[in-house]
């Protein structure tokens, strides 16, 4: 048996390929599923099945198209209401792959319809955990109130991921490997570690989850302090539940356009640009984004902003990065939604001010300061102590809440989450001057 880990650093999400005499099967895979194919070839297999341990909420699955382009059968747990063709995969059933027996293990608790995959050729085990188990933690039950075909509220989850952990894995050696669908950086689970992989022994051991405490004090601890749930998190998992449209297709159909001074004033625009650049100048109507880097996550700041289904543009920094741009929005399926991706012209319209901290020190009472972190950050600490906090993800919704008889200071942690946040205020609030705080927060922190 032979297993090849796939990491998508944005979206913090593992996939996976189990390879054994000639055949192949993918497990969780991402949007685009070009790196199987190609790994198929490098390996000389077939590839024979594909599974989902859940409809995912965070990243759009390319099951169907794999099915579709290969003749795989898609593997999924009869609870999830799947709408593509697929065989049920729960408590019981077996799928032979080769030499290696992979087999089903419901494990309800991120989801109602979550699974695992054991694989085993007598020789190793490994146990392929989706949501469910994370290196040092669990995933989180609280996603599947609001979207799905099997709808619970989180404290059924909660109970549920409780019975899981304590009865559905007691079967297993210590030797077992865990390979979990993502690791630290998710938002499907909090405090995770940036592992890529563990035994269940050594989960059983300093995973908080698998030590001896009542159902109680369980759902109360994994309740706690989960991060934000973004817009486009019930969107995905509908999505999935039907199954995506072709990849390459899709971002094909998506309007490019070149040097453009201006857009549809209309519409939102999504600006991905470093964040002096946005400053010096950018479109009307744009929030700012950064993402230079493959492992900042405009995958999940875009979903967080931008509701599924409203239309935006995309500004990027050059023509020879669109594909690759595309690539990102289509991870969580919002290229269907985008008017066009675009480079600007020079000649802009629109520049945007910071604030030093040595100028907020003189007299911090002269500016309304907004914190734009969750929850649990602000709790840890509080920097100024007369600061509104209103999270990034909801402050396009909640802008009007900000006082405008004094400029509008914006902070986070570290300067990257107000660059967009000082630029949705822009939009919201234009009769006020809104100034970021930007990396100089860490004179307060």
């Amino acid at each position: 048996m032979k297993v090849k880990q796939f990491n998508d650093k944005a979206l913090a999400h593992y996939s996976y390929a189990i390879v054994s005499e000639g055949h192949m099967a993918i497990i969780d895979p991402s949007r685009n599923p070009q790196q199987y194919y190609a790994y198929a070839e490098e390996e000389d297999a077939k590839i024979v099945a594909v599974i989902e341990t859940h409809p995912h909420a965070d990243f759009i699955s390319s099951h169907l198209q794999i099915h579709r382009e290969t003749g795989a059968t898609i593997y999924a747990s009869k609870l999830l209401g799947a709408e593509y063709p697929h065989n049920t995969f729960d408590d019981g059933d077996n799928i032979s792959l080769g030499n290696v027996q992979l087999s089903a293990i419901n494990s309800p608790g991120h989801s109602p319809d979550s699974i695992c995959i054991l694989a085993d050729d007598d020789k190793e085990k490994m146990l392929f955990t989706g949501d469910t188990i994370f290196i040092g933690n669990v995933g989180r039950p609280d996603l599947r109130e609001k979207a799905g075909n099997m709808r619970a509220k989180r404290e059924e989850l909660a109970k549920s991921m409780y019975h899981t952990i304590n009865n559905k894995f007691n079967h297993l050696p210590n030797e077992t490997v865990i390979y979990p669908a993502h690791g630290a950086g998710s938002l499907c689970g909090k405090n995770m570690s940036d592992a890529s992989s563990s035994t269940l022994g050594q989960e059983r051991m300093s995973n908080w989850a698998f030590q001896k405490q009542t159902e109680e004090d369980f759902v109360n601890e994994i309740l706690k302090d989960q991060p934000m749930i973004p817009h486009y998190f019930g969107f995905d998992v509908d999505t999935n539940k039907a199954g995506a449209v072709n990849f390459e297709r899709s971002i094909g159909e998506a309007p490019r356009l070149v040097n453009r001074s201006q857009v549809d004033n209309q519409i939102i625009v999504v600006d991905t640009r470093a964040i002096d650049e946005f400053k010096a100048g950018h479109l009307p109507n744009s929030i700012n984004i950064e993402a230079i880097r493959d492992a900042q996550k405009l995958e999940t700041w875009l979903g967080a902003i931008v509701r599924p289904e409203e239309p935006f543009y995309l500004v990027v920094d050059s023509v020879t990065n669109f594909d690759k741009y595309l690539e990102r929005i289509a991870k969580i399926g919002y290229e269907r939604q985008l008017r066009g991706i675009l480079t600007l012209e020079h000649r802009l319209l629109k520049t945007s001010s910071t604030i030093s901290g040595k100028k907020l020190k003189e007299n911090e009472t002269n500016y309304t300061i907004v914190d734009i972190r969750n929850q649990p950050e602000v709790e840890d600490n509080k920097p100024f102590e007369s600061s509104i906090n209103i999270p990034l993800h909801e402050l396009r919704e909640r802008a009007q809440e900000v006082p405008t008889d004094k400029p509008v200071v914006v902070h986070c942690a570290a300067g990257y989450r107000s660059a967009a946040g000082s630029s949705i205020l822009e939009l919201k609030l234009p009769q006020v001057e809104v100034l970021d705080l930007s990396n100089d927060i860490k004179e307060f922190l």
